[in-house]
């Protein structure tokens, strides 16, 4: 407990700035109007409104009780100033509407909550007549935002209170000094039976904000941590979540990108708009991984190119006659592509590509035997970056732009490779894009940020980062 109220007490300090953000990582802004939406759903089909009808009393039990308000030696007692009151018995609740949820942050603390609601309270009244009371009620509570021991954002309440508002008898007999006792009753009874409404609800709240804290598989190649890089921050229209993503391998092996992280500027949060940042680093780190797991590698075999792409000797001759002129007629052609060092990722303001460096080596083709190299390249390819979103991740597809080629060696003699770059490409336009973006439909996982759905995100590539904005549904 101490651990909490210190972090919420030093948390209280911290507000984020309203204008340009500068990060590195992760950063989820959550609209109010989210997070309304996500207590509102908390209560609608659920069990807490439920668990709260048939509690207000009965007649020999809480202050309608022998031992409260109408009981034996009361104020209100047999022989005390209302004799009959003993008459009035067996209030409860039997109906309660949805509550309108009203939010409002706090800057450096958290969050005021209102619920206001109507509950209908059924008894028993004078001659045994059937009681029906309406009465309007303003669950008020003051909700502060920490961190919890497990270090996932948790909301505590702090205060809570029940203002009552209009009461109304729809049906049966109750004389006016009855029914300042019953509203009396209901004035002290319903703050102690609403007030756990919001301790409910905040339970519910509190583990969909512990789900940004995750682990997310990342297919076969290992997954991403979610966890928190700082304390939340809060202001007027959103709370801050600074999340730092953990890219591990199979056997849990961190994979670090060798560049440093690139600053972000984050633009100003829209009203009525939750905001999410996948930073350059993430992307990069992910291709890492695919690179050591060999997943970029591929040989290109005659299978895998249709036929208007000819992978024979005799094609590859008539682009260099003079250097392949003397090849046998008609033999299969191999391609050993090998990736050379990690992929480059970059998001620049509009636009996403990728660099890939690899190693490109052409076999005679022998099924059965050894394969005779003919030459060897180091190419580099340069590739358009297509980005979509889903429901939780962020998608990649990629096209060809451009590859360029250098002679390496060759069983000849040196010669000019530029005539066969634009049969290269036409290969990898057909055996390796697909093959890298079947490796890339594991996708980059995106943080559970209370009910999002990023499938409906308009999706904006900043400087070394992708920006993702989500319309909130309160």
């Amino acid at each position: 407990m101490f651990s909490i109220l210190s972090m919420v007490l030093f948390f209280g300090l911290l507000t984020p700035s309203q204008g340009l953000l500068e990060t590195i990582g992760t950063v989820a802004r959550i609209d109010k109007d989210e997070l309304a939406s996500a207590i509102q759903n908390s209560l609608v089909g659920g069990p807490i409104l439920q668990n709260v009808l048939g509690t207000v009393t009965s007649l020999n039990q809480g202050l309608l009780g022998s031992g409260g308000l109408l009981g034996g030696g009361g104020l209100l007692s047999y022989g005390g100033l209302f004799g009959v009151v003993k008459e009035v018995s067996g209030l409860k609740i039997e109906e309660i509407t949805l509550p309108k949820i009203a939010v409002k942050l706090l800057p450096g603390f958290g969050v005021q909550l209102n619920l206001v609601t109507k509950v209908g309270i059924h008894g028993s009244g004078p001659l045994g007549s059937l009681l029906q009371v309406a009465a309007e009620v303003n669950v008020s509570s003051r909700v502060a935002l920490g961190v919890s021991p497990k270090g996932t954002p948790i909301l505590i309440v702090k205060s809570c209170s029940s203002l009552l508002g209009h009461i109304s008898l729809l049906s049966g007999l109750l004389p006016a000094p009855l029914f300042g006792v019953v509203e009396q009753t209901l004035f002290k009874v319903l703050p102690r039976l609403l007030c756990p409404i919001v301790n409910s609800v905040l339970e519910v709240v509190n583990e969909l904000l512990g789900a940004v804290l995750s682990l997310v598989p990342l297919g076969a190649l290992g997954t991403v941590e979610f966890t928190l890089a700082t304390l939340p921050l809060i202001s007027n229209q959103y709370i801050q979540l600074d999340i730092n993503p953990i890219v591990k391998s199979v056997a849990g092996d961190v994979i670090d990108f060798p560049e440093p992280p690139k600053p972000i500027n984050v633009p100003p949060k829209e009203d009525h708009t939750s905001q999410v940042t996948v930073p350059l680093y993430l992307f990069n780190t992910v291709f890492e991984l695919l690179k050591s797991n060999g997943a970029l590698d591929i040989d290109i075999v005659p299978e895998l190119v249709p036929s208007s792409v000819p992978m024979t000797s005799t094609a590859l001759a008539e682009l260099l006659p003079k250097a392949l002129g003397t090849l046998p007629p008609d033999q299969l052609l191999l391609i050993s592509l090998r990736v050379k060092e990690v992929p480059t990722f970059m998001l620049k303001s509009g636009k996403a590509s990728l660099s890939l460096t690899a190693s490109m080596e052409v076999f005679v083709y022998h099924p059965q035997g050894t394969s005779q190299s003919l030459f060897s390249l180091n190419s580099v390819l340069s590739m358009s970056a297509q980005l979509a979103t889903s429901a939780t991740k962020l998608h990649i597809s990629l096209s060809l732009e451009r590859l360029t080629t250098k002679l390496v060696s060759s069983y000849s003699s040196n010669f000019d490779v530029s005539p066969i770059e634009e049969w290269l490409s036409d290969v990898v336009r057909a055996a390796y894009l697909p093959k890298l973006n079947v490796e890339l439909e594991v996708g980059i996982p995106l943080p559970k940020i209370l009910n999002v759905n990023y499938a409906n995100a308009a999706l904006q590539i900043i400087e070394n980062a992708v920006l993702l904005t989500v319309a909130s549904r309160g």
